[in-house]
């Protein structure tokens, strides 16, 4: 093609390129002339440290309300009926109250943490309610330091994100 730009025969080379490198990235290749959209990224997903979680307790009437349950943390604004001030369940959330859950108990020693002597039936309670009650209605903010982190601080290299596909743990340290 006489007058043609020099760079027009590399369009095809840098289009093959950007395709590749999507590829690689495991980025969804667009369908038959469809433009790909973009992936939707949730609320930012942060690492919380029991002082902080502490923080989001449902005193406060500006803050939100947070919980963690199994290490995730949820979002339980939307239920401030139960969970704020005052409220029938507002002792689960602030802290990561998973042996509460599982015990279904409001016993201050049962919000823990820890799931150590748990029966086989509190721990199927637990991995329901985790499921068809936080999981179903509330949105992750995040993940205690204690699920991500291993005793000695280092990244737990089994972490797996709860329905965050773009938390990257390497983002947290």
């Amino acid at each position: 093609m006489a007058g043609s730009a020099p760079g027009w025969r590399l369009l095809p080379l840098a289009t093959l390129a950007l395709v590749v490198l999507a590829l690689a990235l495991g980025l969804p290749a667009a369908q038959a002339g469809q433009t790909p959209r973009p992936a939707e990224r949730g609320p930012p997903v942060r690492l919380f440290t029991e002082e902080e979680l502490a923080r989001y307790g449902g005193t406060e009437e500006d803050q939100p309300i947070y919980l963690a349950v199994k290490g995730v943390v949820f979002d339980v604004t939307s239920g401030k009926e139960f969970y704020g001030r005052g409220a029938p369940y507002n002792a689960l959330a602030g802290k990561d109250s998973t042996r509460g859950v599982a015990k279904m108990s409001l016993d201050p020693a049962d919000l823990t943490h820890d799931t150590t002597g748990l029966t086989d039936k509190e721990l199927e309670t637990l991995e329901d309610v985790f499921t068809t009650v936080y999981k179903a209605k509330y949105p992750i903010v995040g993940y205690t330091a204690r699920r991500i982190l291993n005793e000695d601080g280092s990244p737990n290299l089994d972490f797996k994100p709860e329905d965050q596909p773009h938390f990257d743990i390497k983002d947290e340290f």
